[in-house]
Formats: structure tokens, C-alpha cells, sequence
């Protein structure tokens, strides 16, 4: 057979096109690859801003969140605690009390919000409390046996803690409360004259910690990756991102024309972002709940390394959609998310739902219903409703012991206590979150129905 040939195409990229396709792409891939830490920032800015806080600080909420508390999917359920720590001086002490009276977890991440260590009953302390000592990149000295050792790849780190009262009642709130009050946070180098413990509640007021989609993620980005050691495994994502402007030890100063390309490729990464975590693996056969990633988070310890790669898309996935995770997911909480309805439509604010959730609900301590808005993966801008869980004495039940929660810019007459806001004119979603998980739930023997559209 004769050899067909197949001429050039006489219309080709100009270098200088060329050059600017190559930036955008590499802008969009990381934007991805650096989700976790500029959300990191994000939520350490918001510390430092909004609750005028600095390094071992602890910023409480004294009361469940509301729709201020603008971190990824928080609950409305549990009093959270947040601290932000920076080792780049040395080693960092948490002394954390027994959890008597409240249930507590939470873990303790680095910057790449990898969970180094869980802490509470289902963690390293098993509830007994005790110090850890949270330790530096590169730190060689012997660790005192009274310390359980904590070793971090970076400088930063942070943790969120839930701390959940054994009911509503007041006192079980106070103790829970004063829990919070005794945990302590400095500098091993001032372990004989600890500073006097700053404690700031922010219940009630604006903690904006969410990344924004434009071009100040890529400031952060640099900002980031000046502050921390350069890790084995980001050695080619560093090479690629020289293109950009972001380099360590060198200011960030895009020119104009870089600034725009930059500012289109965030808005495409945060629509793929979007568009990604609508998909998963189902829990449930036949459910549309569904945990995002695959999975791969919780097999890896949330590090998103295997022995082949580094799962950069599922990683930034799930820190776009969320934040903290536990470094063994189902001791303490277990989650699934509904991002469709139950004929696989995307939730819309405008439309009117229906959850049902079945009776006994398999947890130890309590369940919640949550809804956030898609595009920041938080609580709804001026929500009245967040969220519904067991603890809600209005709630009402059916007559089986069954739960409708009903989703929409309104309340459905003479259920407005069985009901959680969502906006008009937005996407968004729900979680459902199971605290002191049972058997039943991992052995799928309880299954949750799909939200149901009702007009």
C-alpha cells in the first residue's frame, strides 16, 4: 500500500502564543496542586485578621457556629477549637486535659494539611489528655518520655478541634466549655515561664477563612512555598511553577500581562474544583451519597501519597471541599456527602427538597444534616438554618420515628423547625455526619435515602 503523507498545517502558534498557553496550563494545574496550603493560609489569615490572634493563640466558639464561621464544611453542632502554629523557631508544646464531661477530636495537620497525629479519646492521648510535643522539620534532640512526639515535614500547622457536650443542657455545655479553657499552647523554649494562655471566642462574629478564586491565591501560593521546606515529592511541581513567579526566595511580582492569564487559569481550576467533587464513590449501592476522592484520602492517611504517585487531583479536591481531616477517618465521625438529588440533578436553591432520614440513626453520640453552598464549600452566606441534628428538641419526627428535613429558600408551613435555608440562584450541597459511628453504618444494614425534590 502506498504511503499517504500529510502536510503541516499552515496555521501554527506564534511562540508568544505558545508561551501564554503553556502559563495558563501550568497556572490551572497549580492552582490545584497548592489547594491544601493556600487554604491553610486562608483560614491562617482569617485567624490572625478576624480574630486578631497570633501564633498559639486558641480561638474558640463558645456557642455552635453560624452561618459567620466561614471555614470548608464545618458542622453547627460541636464547639470547634482553632489554633495555628508556626515551629520555625523550635518546637511548639499542647497540653490538652482529660476529655471528662465532653467528647473531643480533632487532629493535628501540617501544612499540606496532612494529619499528623489525631488527638481525644479516639487519638494518640485515648482521651487520658497529656503533652504533645509538636516538632520541627529536621529537629534531632531527644524527646522527654512525659511528651508523645509529633514530627512535622513543615513549619506550619494547625488543627481544628470539635469538642461536643454530652447534651444541650447547660451544664454539659459548661463542661465542655471549660475543657476548652485549660487546654494550653507555647513554645518549648518557654516551657519554664509559659505565657499566660490567650483564649478568644469568636461565636457570633465574621472568621472568613475561605481561599478566593482570583489573584490573590497565587500570592498566597508563593507566600506558602517561600515559608516552607521544599519536600521530594513537590521537587517538579516547584520546577514548573518558576514559570509563574513563584520560586523560593524570590518576591512575588507578576507583570500585568502574567496577572491576567493568572486570573482566567484560578477561574477555570475553581470550576473543575466544582465540577470534581460533584462526583464520587458511592457509599450505598443504589444512593446518590457519595465520599469524594474515591476514597484514596482515607487510605492514605489523607497524605494522597501511594507507593506509585501523589494523587494531586484527588488532594485538591478534597481540600477545596473540606478541611481537618482525621488521620484514621470512622473512629470518632464518618461522613457522606449528597451533591444530586435522587434522579442525579444537581441541588439548585431555588427548588424545594426532602430528606428522610429513617429511625435510629447508628451513632453513640449524635447525627447532623448540613447544607452548604457549592461555589465556596460553606456555610450559606446570611443562612437563618444551617444545619438539623439529634440534638434539636424541635425537631419534629413522624410517626415511625422517621425525620423529614426539608431544603429551600422557605419553610414548608408548620415545619419551619424541620427545615435548613439554601439560596436561590445557587448550587448546593449536603453532608451528613455520623458522630460515634456504629456498626450498622459501615456494614450498610442502615441506609439514608436520597434527597428528593419536591417542587
Amino acid at each position: 500500500m502506498k504511503a499517504q503523507t500529510v502536510s503541516a498545517t499552515e496555521s501554527t502558534l506564534s511562540s508568544a502564543e505558545l508561551a501564554e498557553r503553556t502559563l495558563y496550563r501550568r497556572a490551572v494545574e497549580a492552582a490545584i496542586w497548592g489547594m491544601p496550603i493556600v487554604s491553610v493560609d486562608a483560614m491562617r489569615q482569617a485567624f490572625i485578621r478576624d480574630a486578631g490572634a497570633k501564633y498559639n493563640d486558641i480561638v474558640y466558639w463558645s456557642k455552635p457556629a453560624d452561618w459567620r464561621f466561614q471555614i470548608t464544611t464545618p458542622n453547627a453542632s460541636s464547639y470547634y477549637v482553632y489554633f495555628h502554629i508556626n515551629m520555625k523557631i523550635g518546637p511548639v508544646v499542647l497540653e490538652l486535659p482529660p476529655a471528662i464531661g465532653a467528647g473531643v477530636f480533632g487532629s493535628l495537620l501540617d501544612a499540606w494539611q496532612a494529619p499528623q497525629a489525631d488527638v481525644g479519646p479516639a487519638g494518640d492521648d485515648q482521651g487520658r489528655g497529656g503533652k504533645y510535643l509538636l516538632l520541627p522539620p529536621g529537629y534531632k534532640q531527644t524527646v522527654p518520655a512525659e511528651y508523645i512526639p509529633v514530627w512535622f515535614e513543615t513549619y506550619n500547622g494547625y488543627s481544628f478541634l470539635r469538642v461536643i457536650p454530652a447534651s444541650s443542657a447547660y451544664e454539659d455545655v459548661a463542661k465542655a466549655l471549660d475543657f476548652v479553657k485549660r487546654i494550653r499552647l507555647y513554645p518549648l523554649a518557654q516551657l519554664i515561664n509559659p505565657p499566660m494562655q490567650r483564649h478568644i471566642d469568636m461565636a457570633g462574629k465574621l472568621f472568613d477563612g475561605i481561599v478566593r478564586f482570583d489573584e490573590s491565591f497565587y500570592a498566597s501560593l508563593a507566600r506558602m512555598v517561600n515559608e516552607e521546606p521544599v519536600l521530594t515529592h513537590d521537587l517538579v511541581a516547584l520546577g514548573q511553577l518558576r514559570s509563574l513567579g513563584i520560586e523560593k526566595q524570590r518576591e512575588f511580582k507578576p507583570q500585568a500581562a502574567t496577572m491576567e492569564i493568572l486570573q482566567q487559569a484560578v477561574i477555570e481550576a475553581h470550576a473543575n474544583l466544582m465540577q470534581a467533587v460533584s462526583v464520587g464513590e458511592r457509599f450505598w449501592p443504589g444512593r446518590h451519597w457519595i465520599i469524594p476522592g474515591g476514597g484514596i484520602g482515607p487510605k492514605t492517611g489523607f497524605s494522597f501519597q501511594t507507593a506509585e504517585r501523589l494523587e494531586i487531583d484527588e488532594r485538591g479536591m478534597l481540600f477545596f471541599l473540606g478541611c481537618a481531616p482525621p488521620k484514621r477517618l470512622g473512629a470518632a465521625t464518618f461522613y457522606v456527602f449528597g451533591m444530586h438529588d435522587a434522579k442525579d440533578e444537581p441541588l439548585q436553591g431555588s427548588s424545594s427538597y426532602r430528606l428522610r432520614i429513617p429511625p435510629n440513626v447508628p451513632v453513640k453520640q449524635f447525627w447532623a444534616v448540613t447544607g452548604y453552598d457549592l461555589e465556596t464549600a460553606a456555610f450559606i452566606h446570611e443562612s437563618p438554618r444551617i444545619e438539623l441534628n439529634s440534638y434539636g428538641q424541635k425537631v419534629q419526627k413522624n410517626m415511625d420515628g422517621s425525620i423529614d428535613v426539608f431544603f429551600g429558600a422557605t419553610p414548608p408551613a408548620g415545619r419551619e423547625d424541620n427545615w435548613i435555608y439554601t439560596a436561590p440562584g445557587r448550587q448546593w450541597f449536603s453532608a451528613f455526619r455520623f458522630y460515634g459511628p456504629e456498626k450498622a453504618v459501615f456494614e450498610k444494614s442502615w441506609v439514608l435515602p436520597d434527597i428528593e425534590k419536591v417542587n
